[in-house]
C-alpha cells in the first residue's frame, strides 16, 4: 500500500504549542495584509467611492468567474520599506470565462496609483509568471504614471513592462487593458501596448502629457477630453476599441473579451479516477479528486516552532497529496530527503520534501536521480523547503559533499519540468538553492508563516564571526574583548533573525506570498492548473554531472 500513515500526537502537547503558536504568526500575517488592502487609508478611499468609483480588489472580483478564487501574489511587497506595503498594485491570478488570466489592478488610493520602484519589481514578477505560464494578462489601470522623485530607479529598468506585453503579444498570447482613470505619461503605453483596450466614459484620461505639461512644452491650450478623453480615443485616435458606459460595462466587455479568445490549454488535463479526463469551465481544477485521509487543519500543529527540531515531512504530504496516496522512492536512501510521486487535484506530480534538514551526499545524488526521472516522464516537481543546508565537516568534505551537491543543484538548474516551492520551515544556505528557491526560477514560490531563509542560521552565523574574530585577536597578539563579542553575538543573531522571516523576505518579492498551511492544498492545486496553460515537457539534457 502506498498510502501515507500519520502517527503525529496532534492532541500531544508539542501539537497543541505548535498550533497555538503558528496561529499567531497567521494572525500576525493577517494584519499586514489588512494594510495592503486598507490602500491609501480610510480618507482615500472614502474619496474614491464618493467619486462613484471601485477599489482595485472590487474591480478584480467583478471581473472573475461567481465564486471562483483568486491567488493574489505578493501582497506584502515594500514591506518594511517606506512604501505602502502591497506596493500600490493589486496582482494575481483568477479565472474569467473558465480561462485562467493574470491580472493586475493599479490602486489609486495610494498616491493616485504612480508606480515606485516596488510597484516595478512587482510588475515583473507578475510579468514572468504570466509568460512562464501562458496566461493572458489583463490590466485594470487608473495610474498616475511613475512615482517622479523616484523615478532614477523606474525609469530605465522600467522599460521592460512594455516590451513584456509586446512579448506576449507576439506568442500569441492576450493582453487586455481596461482604463478606469487616469493612465498619462509612461503609463499611457500600457493600452498603447495592449492587443485590447476598453475606456470608460468621461472617467478614462489617456494622454502622453497632461494639459500642463503640454502648456508647457508647446504653450498650446487644452483640456483633458480633447488630449486623451475615453470619447476621443473611441472617435479619433482609434487606441480604444470599446467605450464603456461606467466601470461595471468596462468589466462586462472585459469578460466578454476572454470569452471570445478561444482558450485551449497545451498541458495534459488532470486525471479522474471517476471520468475520463476533461477540462471545466465552471471549476478551475477540472475535476473532483480524492481528497486527503487526513484534515488539513492538522497542518497548524505539525512544524516546530524551533525549527531546529526536526518534523517527518509525510504527515505534511498526507494532508496534501490526493487521496493521502504517496508512492516513495528510494525510501531507504538518504533518508533526510522524501522523495516520491503523487497525484495533487488530479495532476501526477513528483515531490522532494526535507525530513532532518541536512542534506547528505546520499540525499544529493538521490535527487539528482529523482529529477531526471521527472523529466525523462514530464512530471511537474513540488519542492518542500526545511533544511539547514548540505552536512559541513573533514569526512564529508572529503567524501565529496561539494561535487554531490553540485550534482543536485545542477539536475534543479537544468530540470525543464515546472517547478513549485513551498518553504514549510529553514531554508539555509546552498539548500536553499538545491532544493529550488527563487534563483532557480520555480514557476512559483510561497512560504508558510514558521519559514526561514538566509545563509545560515542566526546562531551559527554570529558564532563564525566570534571565531573569526578571536582568531584576528589572537595574530595580533591582542587580549579579546569579551562584553563586546556577546554584544555583537546579539546584534547579528537579532539582524540575521529579522531577515531571515517570511514577512521580510516577502516584502522583497523573495516569494510569491506567505500561505496559511491549512491553504496548500488548494494553492499546489490552483497553481498546477495555471502550468498546464503551457506544454509539460521535460529536459533534453543535463550538463556534465561531477561523479
Amino acid at each position: 500500500m502506498t498510502v501515507l500513515a500519520s502517527t503525529v500526537d496532534l492532541a500531544g502537547p508539542e501539537c497543541v504549542a505548535n498550533r497555538d503558536a503558528m496561529l499567531g504568526k497567521l494572525a500576525e500575517v493577517d494584519a499586514e495584509h489588512a494594510k495592503a488592502v486598507a490602500g491609501g487609508g480610510e480618507k482615500y478611499v472614502a474619496r474614491h467611492h464618493d467619486r462613484g468609483k471601485l477599489l482595485p480588489r472590487e474591480r478584480i472580483e467583478l471581473l472573475l468567474d461567481p465564486d471562483s478564487p483568486f491567488l493574489e501574489l505578493s501582497p506584502l511587497a515594500a514591506w518594511g520599506s517606506d512604501y505602502a506595503v502591497g506596493a500600490s498594485l493589486v496582482t494575481g491570478i483568477g479565472v474569467i470565462e473558465g480561462v485562467e488570466c493574470l491580472i493586475s489592478a493599479s490602486d489609486p488610493t495610494v498616491r493616485g496609483g504612480s508606480s515606485n520602484p516596488w510597484t516595478a519589481r512587482k510588475t515583473y514578477r507578475a510579468a514572468d509568471i504570466a509568460a512562464q505560464n501562458r496566461l493572458p494578462v489583463i490590466n485594470l489601470v487608473e495610474s498616475g504614471g511613475a512615482d517622479l522623485p523616484t523615478q532614477k530607479e523606474i525609469f530605465i529598468p522600467g522599460g521592460r513592462i512594455f516590451r513584456d506585453l509586446t512579448r506576449s503579444s507576439a506568442a500569441r498570447v492576450p493582453t487586455v487593458a481596461l482604463v478606469f482613470g487616469n493612465s498619462t505619461a509612461g503609463g499611457a503605453y500600457l493600452p498603447g501596448m495592449s492587443d485590447y483596450v476598453v475606456m470608460v466614459k468621461e472617467r478614462a484620461k489617456v494622454f502622453l502629457g497632461g494639459p500642463p505639461l503640454v502648456k508647457m512644452a508647446t504653450g498650446e491650450e487644452s483640456d483633458d477630453e480633447s488630449l486623451g478623453g475615453a470619447e476621443m480615443h473611441s472617435r479619433t485616435s482609434g487606441l480604444a476599441d470599446y467605450l464603456a458606459l461606467d466601470e461595471p460595462d468596462a468589466l462586462r466587455i472585459g469578460r466578454s473579451i476572454i470569452r471570445r479568445l478561444n482558450w485551449r490549454k497545451q498541458g495534459p488535463a488532470p486525471v479522474d479516477c471517476y471520468d475520463e479526463p476533461r477540462y471545466d469551465a465552471e471549476d478551475l481544477l477540472g475535476i473532483v479528486p480524492a481528497e486527503p485521509r487526513y484534515d488539513p487543519e492538522e497542518l497548524l500543529g505539525i512544524v516546530p516552532e524551533d525549527l531546529r527540531n526536526p518534523f517527518d515531512p509525510r504527515d505534511v504530504l498526507a494532508r496534501v497529496v490526493d487521496g493521502s496516496d504517496f508512492d516513495e522512492f528510494k525510501p531507504r536512501y538518504g533518508p533526510s530527503l522524501v522523495t516520491g510521486w503523487a497525484t495533487l487535484h488530479g495532476y501526477p506530480v513528483g515531490f522532494l520534501a526535507n525530513a532532518q534538514g541536512v542534506l547528505f551526499s546520499e540525499e544529493s545524488q538521490k535527487a539528482a536521480q529523482f529529477i531526471q526521472l521527472a523529466n525523462q516522464a514530464d512530471t511537474p516537481l513540488v519542492f518542500l523547503h526545511n533544511t539547514t543546508g548540505y552536512m559541513v565537516g573533514r569526512d564529508y568534505e572529503q567524501g565529496g559533499i561539494i561535487k554531490h551537491g553540485a550534482m543536485m543543484i545542477n539536475a534543479v538548474s537544468n530540470s525543464r519540468v515546472p517547478h513549485l516551492s513551498i518553504l514549510m520551515g529553514a531554508s539555509y544556505g546552498a539548500g536553499h538553492y538545491g532544493m529550488c528557491g527563487r534563483a532557480y526560477d520555480p514557476r512559483f514560490l510561497f512560504a508558510w508563516p514558521s519559514a526561514k531563509s538566509a545563509v545560515m542560521g542566526p546562531q551559527q552565523l554570529a558564532g563564525v564571526l566570534s571565531i573569526v574574530a578571536r582568531q584576528s585577536a589572537a595574530a595580533a597578539g591582542r587580549d579579546y574583548d569579551e562584553a563586546g563579542d556577546a554584544a555583537m553575538r546579539e546584534a547579528v543573531e537579532n539582524q540575521i533573525e529579522a531577515e531571515s522571516m517570511p514577512m521580510f523576505l516577502s516584502g522583497r518579492l523573495y516569494d510569491d506570498g506567505i500561505i496559511d498551511p491549512r491553504d496548500t492544498r488548494t494553492v499546489l492545486g490552483m497553481c498546477l492548473s495555471v502550468i498546464h496553460n503551457g506544454p509539460i515537457s521535460g529536459a533534453g539534457g543535463f550538463g556534465v554531472f561531477r561523479m
